[in-house]
C-alpha cells in the first residue's frame, strides 16, 4: 500500500497533469477543464514539498490573504496591541477619538457618554467631535466588486467603525404578492422594498432576483423577486456612511441617557487643545483579534489592521496604500521573505485585484509553523470540520478529515482556496499545504442528481492525500510546475 501511494504521488509530481491523469484518475481530474490551479504539500521540517502541481504564477489568495495580515500585524503590532476610543472634553465640547476599532459598539459609546454623565452631569453646552484621523483615503479598496457593496462583508473600512458596520433586517412575503421590510428601530437607516413574492417557478421563468441598492445616505432600496416564505428571509446591509450612522447613534443614545446637547454631533476636530481624558474604551488585545479574524474571516478587523499597519510603520494617517506596502516591509524586514512582486490591496483578500506566487504563500506557512512558539498563530487558524468557517464545510465532515487540518479558507467568484497545516495523531502541526483552485467553473448541477460539487469531491480526495503524508516519509522530493 506504501509502495503505491509512494508511486502515485510521485506521478503526480512528475508527469505533466495530462499524462498523470490518464494514468491515475487523481484528484485533479474531478476538478472542470480550464480550472488553475496552485498545489502544494510539504512535510514540516523538509526542506523542499513532496508535491506541487501549478498551473500559472499568480494567483488570487482570497481569504487566505488574512494569514499574511496576521503574521505582519503580530511581527509589527504585538501581543499588547489594542484599538483604543477615547472620549475628550475641554470644558464645553467634547471629542470622541476613534483609532478604527473594527469591534466597537453602540453599547461602548454608551458606556462613554454615561462616564461623562456620572463626572460633569447630563448637559453638554458645546458640541460632540468626532475625530476619524486616524485613517486617510478610500474606505474600500480598488477591487472591490461593486455587486457586493451593499453586504456586510464589502462594509467600508474607516477609522469610526460602529456595531460592524452591519445592519440586521429581515424581510417577509405577503399574500398578495409585495414584500415587507422589519428594521429593528436603533438602527438609524431606511429600507424600502418593492420587490414582489413570486413562486419558484414565476421566479425560475421570470430569471428575477432579489435586488440591493444601498445609497451614500444609508438608505437601501430592495427590488426583484422573492419567492414565498413562511419565514423571513434574515437581511444584512453594510453601513455606507459610518459617519452619519455613528451620529445618528450618538443623537440615540443622548436620549435614551437623558442626556442635554446645546450644539451638533460635528464630522472633525475643534481647534482648542485644552483637553482632557474623561473615559476610554479598548478593543481585546491582538491575539484575540486575530484569532476572530481567522476563525470568522472577519473582513472589518483584517482591512483595520492593514490601515493600522500603515499608520504605525509610517507615521501617518494609515490607508489601504501605505498599510499595503507597510505589510510587505515588515514581512521582508522581519522574515526576509520577498513578496515585493505580489500585488496586494488590501489585508482581507476581498480585492479581486490581489495576486500573489504560490512560493511566497509556501515560505509565510513555513515560517509560521518555524515560529509557532512566539507567533501562536496555527492554533488560531479553524479546525477542519469543528469550528470558524470550517464548521460545516462538507468536503470536511468525514470523519478522517475532521479535526486533521487547522487552516484558512478564501473564496470568490471562480475561486476556492485552502491554506494551512495537516494535524498528526497527537494533533501537531505535521505538513503545511496550500490549494488554490481559481478559474473554477462547473457545469449547472441537475437538481434531479443531488451530488456533491466537483470541488467538494476534489477537496475531500486532496485532503486525503495531505493527511497520508504522515504514513510516508520516504516519498521522494520531486516537483513539476505546468
Amino acid at each position: 500500500m506504501r509502495f503505491f501511494f509512494c508511486l502515485t504521488l510521485w506521478l503526480l509530481s512528475t508527469f505533466p497533469c495530462s499524462a498523470h491523469l490518464a494514468v491515475n484518475q487523481d484528484f485533479l481530474s474531478l476538478l472542470p477543464e480550464g480550472t488553475r490551479s496552485g498545489l502544494v504539500i510539504q512535510k514540516l521540517g523538509d526542506t523542499q514539498p513532496i508535491f506541487q502541481q501549478q498551473t500559472g504564477a499568480y494567483f488570487p489568495p482570497a481569504s487566505t490573504l488574512k494569514i499574511v495580515t496576521a503574521l505582519a500585524s503580530q511581527l509589527e503590532l504585538g501581543n499588547e496591541f489594542y484599538f483604543e476610543t477615547q472620549l475628550r472634553s475641554n470644558h464645553q465640547d467634547l471629542a470622541l477619538i476613534f483609532s478604527g476599532d473594527p469591534t466597537l459598539t453602540s453599547r461602548h459609546l454608551k458606556i462613554l457618554l454615561l462616564g461623562y454623565k456620572q463626572r460633569y452631569g447630563q448637559h453638554i453646552r458645546g458640541d460632540i467631535w468626532l475625530d476619524a484621523r486616524h485613517f486617510t483615503g478610500y474606505q474600500r479598496a480598488v477591487g472591490w466588486p461593486w455587486d457586493s457593496l451593499g453586504v456586510c462583508y464589502s462594509a467600508p473600512i474607516s477609522a469610526i467603525n460602529l456595531d460592524g458596520n452591519c445592519i440586521q433586517a429581515s424581510i417577509y412575503t405577503q399574500d398578495d404578492g409585495t414584500t415587507r421590510v422589519y428594521v429593528p428601530p436603533h438602527y438609524p437607516v431606511y429600507v424600502h422594498s418593492d420587490a414582489r413574492s413570486v413562486t419558484q417557478t414565476q421566479q425560475q421563468a421570470q430569471h428575477c432576483d432579489l435586488e440591493l441598492i444601498a445609497s451614500r445616505d444609508n438608505h437601501y432600496h430592495l427590488s426583484g423577486c422573492l419567492t414565498q416564505r413562511n419565514q423571513p428571509l434574515p437581511l444584512q446591509f453594510a453601513v455606507q456612511d459610518t459617519e452619519l450612522y455613528t451620529q445618528r447613534v450618538i443623537y440615540q443614545l443622548l436620549n435614551q441617557l437623558g442626556m442635554i446637547l446645546d450644539g451638533e454631533v460635528k464630522l472633525g476636530a475643534p481647534k482648542s487643545q485644552n483637553w482632557s481624558l474623561v473615559a476610554s474604551h479598548r478593543s481585546e488585545f491582538l491575539p484575540q483579534l486575530l484569532t476572530k479574524m481567522l476563525q470568522d474571516s472577519d473582513n472589518l478587523i483584517a482591512d483595520a489592521l492593514l490601515k493600522t499597519l500603515g499608520q504605525t510603520f509610517f507615521q501617518q494617517p494609515g490607508s489601504f496604500n501605505n498599510g499595503s506596502e507597510a505589510l510587505k516591509q515588515i514581512i521582508f524586514t522581519r522574515t526576509e521573505i520577498d513578496i515585493n512582486d505580489a500585488q496586494i490591496v488590501d489585508g482581507s483578500g476581498l480585492s479581486r485585484n490581489n495576486r500573489v506566487r504560490l512560493e511566497s504563500m509556501r515560505q509565510i506557512l513555513n515560517y509560521l509553523w518555524q515560529h509557532d512558539n512566539e507567533l501562536h498563530l496555527i492554533d488560531a487558524l479553524p479546525s477542519a470540520g469543528e469550528n470558524g468557517t470550517l464548521l460545516y464545510r462538507r468536503s470536511m465532515q468525514d470523519g478522517k478529515i475532521r479535526g486533521r487540518l487547522k487552516a484558512k479558507s478564501g473564496s470568490l467568484y471562480s475561486t476556492h482556496n485552502m491554506v494551512g497545516f495537516s494535524l498528526d495523531n497527537k494533533g501537531q502541526p505535521q505538513a503545511l499545504f496550500i490549494q488554490w483552485i481559481t478559474d473554477y467553473f462547473p457545469a449547472k448541477p441537475d437538481p434531479k442528481k443531488p451530488v456533491d460539487t466537483p470541488i467538494t469531491q476534489f477537496e475531500r480526495q486532496f485532503y486525503q492525500v495531505i493527511l497520508s503524508t504522515h504514513h510516508s516519509p520516504n516519498i521522494a522530493n520531486k516537483t513539476k510546475a505546468q
